[in-house]
C-alpha cells in the first residue's frame, strides 16, 4: 500500500460555534462555566435552569448575561473544548518521523487522556445529544470526519507495515474510540484507580482492538518531537 504522504485535512474550527475572539481566558467567564458545568453534571441540561447557575455563583442574572445568551450556548461552549481535544488526538505534525502504529498508540492515549482530563464536560454528548443546536452538530460533525479520516489513514498505513491486524479500518475505528466514548456510563474521578492508570489500561485495550502486534514493555509512548 502506498504511504500516505499528504498534509492532513485542515479541521474543523477549534473555536466554539458561538464564541468570540478572547473569551477563554476571561476569568469570569470561566467562573460562570464551571458553576453551570457542576449542575449540568449533577442534574442534566433540561433540570438546570439560568436561575440556578446564577444562584450558584452567588451573583445577579445581569452578570450571567453579560456573558452568555442563554444556558443552552454555556452548554455548547463547555462541550466544544473536549471536542477539539478529543477530535484533534490523531493530529501529528508533518515532520514527525515516527512510524504509523507509534503515532496511533500515542493518539488513543491523547483521546482517552483528553476525556478524563475534561471531565465531566466531555460526556455531556454522549449523555445529552438532543440538546445542540443543528449548527453545533454539524461543528462538531465536521471535526469528527477530520479525525477518523486521519485515524482510519493510520490504521491501514499500520496495516500495510506489518504492524497491525484487522480486517475493515473504519468498523476498527469505531470499536477502539467506543472505549473512550463508553467512559460516561462509568468513570469516576474518586475511583480506585488514578487517572493515569485508568489512561494506560484503556490505551492498551485500545492497541489490542486495532491488532497492534507490538508494544512496549513501559508505560509511556514515544512523544512527538518538538
Amino acid at each position: 500500500m502506498r504511504q500516505d504522504t499528504k498534509s492532513p485535512k485542515r479541521p474543523a474550527s477549534r473555536r466554539s460555534p458561538q464564541a468570540k475572539p478572547g473569551e477563554g481566558s476571561d476569568e469570569k467567564r470561566e467562573r460562570i462555566l464551571r458553576a453551570a458545568e457542576a449542575l449540568f453534571a449533577k442534574q442534566g441540561y433540561a433540570a438546570t435552569t439560568m436561575e440556578q447557575i446564577v444562584a450558584a455563583l452567588g451573583m445577579t442574572k445581569p452578570f450571567v448575561y453579560y456573558y452568555f445568551r442563554n444556558k443552552q450556548e454555556i452548554f455548547e461552549m463547555l462541550s466544544w473544548a473536549p471536542t477539539v481535544a478529543c477530535f484533534t488526538s490523531m493530529d501529528f505534525p508533518a515532520d514527525d518521523p515516527r512510524p504509523a502504529h507509534a503515532k496511533l498508540e500515542d493518539g488513543l492515549r491523547r483521546l482517552i487522556g483528553a476525556t478524563l482530563t475534561h471531565y465531566p464536560s466531555a460526556f455531556f454528548p454522549y449523555r445529552e445529544p438532543q440538546a445542540y443546536r443543528p449548527e453545533y452538530r454539524a461543528a462538531q460533525k465536521e471535526i469528527a470526519r477530520h479525525f477518523y479520516d486521519r485515524l482510519c489513514a493510520l490504521l491501514e498505513q499500520g496495516r500495510a507495515d506489518g504492524m497491525l491486524e484487522f480486517n475493515e479500518p473504519k468498523i476498527t475505528a469505531l470499536a477502539a474510540c467506543s472505549l473512550p466514548g463508553f467512559l460516561f456510563h462509568w468513570y469516576r474521578p474518586d475511583g480506585r484507580l488514578p487517572q493515569e492508570a485508568v489512561v494506560e489500561e484503556l490505551t492498551q485495550l485500545a492497541c489490542r482492538v486495532i491488532g497492534l502486534r507490538t508494544r512496549r514493555k513501559t508505560a509511556a509512548a514515544p512523544s512527538a518531537p518538538h
